[in-house]
């Protein structure tokens, strides 16, 4: 039963003919409405931020911050966080040399756009200063080409890609700016036809599709710190986000790698010889999406055909959680976050006296706390993930009855053993003959390494030369 209107506070309405109110009424009752909601703190439909332009939205939705932010605030918001990731873990100084990892995605796209602005405001400033006592740091782009492992889908469309990529980096605005083109097969020794066979025998010999996925993840690192080494590059920066790096903390825990997940989710990964910086990892996939159609910022699809790995499943698995909870992968990265990094999750301190000491004061005063920090002296060869020295197999026998094979697999760790490593010897020992040089060599002075630290933790117990003779 409807009340009479007049006292009543519920807001309700009589029933029947009465609820059809005359159109002035109505009109009055949406402005009230409007109101209501503006002094709600939805500040009538205005950019939170600027409070001045209306919000922007993406067509279905695009998470993150839209429909909160105007375009023009959106752009800084996200910018804030990359440039803010940048300067509190010191990941680019004056006098860097910045090799940017370019896939063609939004998230590469982005990184080198903002690390492009980066280096237009220093030229800028660098131009304007009278002493110049800040040089500019330096950027370059590499782009691995992996279309000899991935069977892309034309061999036209792949040239058109690699020329998309060419005129992308050639349309930056000075400082002009390298790119390395690198065909992934170029990391096996020999010439460009056996190199890529012998790829083709390594990548045949992983039977597990997720392996092979990981295996060539670790291919890719190796042909940037190959780059960045061969032309003098001190960074290497990834496009890796909040959204990529949630995929990877839940990816890593179900192959088992929970003792070496804590290295790869921070902003800085300073165990390569060119430190792995990750400036966008505050920022989501969306966000970076929504970036690249807001600046007409061109992004490349390479023609490589999808694979169903357990990445993928876990790719799939992880936007579903998003789009039931905008804040899934924030929470994910946070709660990984909370482990202990290790050692090498920071930018080395710099004590050339070259570097201005303004540099070296930011340095220090943005390095990470390591309060407990867990270390480790031991590699895997294969993925370089941090191992757990109980788990080191190399040494259980004596050296003269291991293969070089066999001393290979057993310093790799056990998720690489599980699902890359072939388990049949003669097959481990045809997969070790065509392994690209640098992962041969990092096992073996991965183990040089174990018994120089042993020996240093025994030395005081070993008996001298002398003491043997008296």
């Amino acid at each position: 039963m409807a009340c009479n209107g007049s006292a009543c506070q519920s807001g309700c309405y009589k029933k029947g003919d009465e609820l059809a109110a005359p159109e002035e009424g109505g009109a009055a009752a949406a402005s009230n409405s409007n109101s209501n909601s503006s002094s709600n703190g939805s500040g009538n439909n205005l950019c939170v931020k600027c409070k001045v332009k209306e919000p922007f939205t993406v067509a279905g939705g695009g998470g993150g911050e839209d429909g909160r932010f105007c375009a023009e605030c959106f752009r800084s918001n996200l910018f804030g966080k990359f440039r803010h990731a940048v300067t509190s873990n010191a990941m680019i100084g004056p006098t860097d040399n910045v090799l940017v990892a370019f896939s063609g995605g939004p998230a590469s796209r982005v990184a080198l756009q903002f690390v492009h602005e980066l280096q237009y405001k220093a030229q800028k400033n660098f131009d304007a200063s009278r002493d110049r006592s800040l040089p500019v740091f330096g950027v370059g782009v590499a782009f691995v080409d992996e279309s000899a492992a991935h069977l892309p889908s034309s061999d036209k469309a792949m040239d058109q890609a690699i020329e998309d990529v060419k005129s992308l980096v050639l349309e930056l605005s000075p400082p002009a700016k390298e790119l390395h083109h690198f065909p992934i097969e170029s990391i096996c020794s020999g010439d460009s036809s056996d190199q890529r066979e012998k790829l083709k025998e390594v990548l045949n010999a992983v039977t597990d599709a997720t392996g092979k996925e990981d295996f060539l993840v670790h291919l890719r690192m190796l042909a940037l710190q190959k780059i960045a080494s061969e032309n003098g590059y001190t960074r290497v920066v990834l496009g890796s986000c909040t959204s990529r790096i949630a995929c990877h903390v839940i990816s890593a825990t179900v192959k088992g790698r929970g003792y070496s997940l804590p290295a790869d989710i921070q902003y800085v990964d300073a165990r390569w010889e060119a430190p792995v910086v990750l400036p966008l990892h505050d920022c989501l996939a969306q966000e970076l999406n929504m970036l690249c159609h807001l600046d007409g910022l061109k992004t490349i699809e390479l023609p490589y055909e999808p694979q169903s790995t357990i990445n993928s499943l876990i790719s799939s698995f992880v936007a579903l959680l998003q789009e039931e909870n905008p804040s899934r992968e924030s929470t994910i990265v946070r709660t990984a976050g909370k482990l202990t990094p290790f050692a090498f999750n920071r930018i080395p301190e710099i004590n050339d006296t070259n570097v201005p000491l303004a540099t070296r004061r930011r340095q220090k005063r943005s390095s990470l706390k390591l309060n407990g920090s867990i270390s480790s002296e031991s590699f895997c060869p294969m993925c370089y993930s941090p191992l757990i020295q109980s788990k080191v197999q190399a040494l259980d026998t004596p050296e003269a009855s291991k293969t070089n094979s066999y001393i290979f697999g057993s310093s790799c760790c056990s998720s690489c053993r599980f699902q890359i490593l072939p388990q049949d010897p003669l097959c481990m020992e045809h997969f070790y003959s065509h392994l690209p040089p640098p992962l041969v060599a990092r096992a073996s002075s991965g183990n040089a390494h174990d018994i120089r630290s042993l020996r240093e933790h025994i030395q005081d117990y070993l008996l001298l030369d002398s003491d043997n003779e008296q």
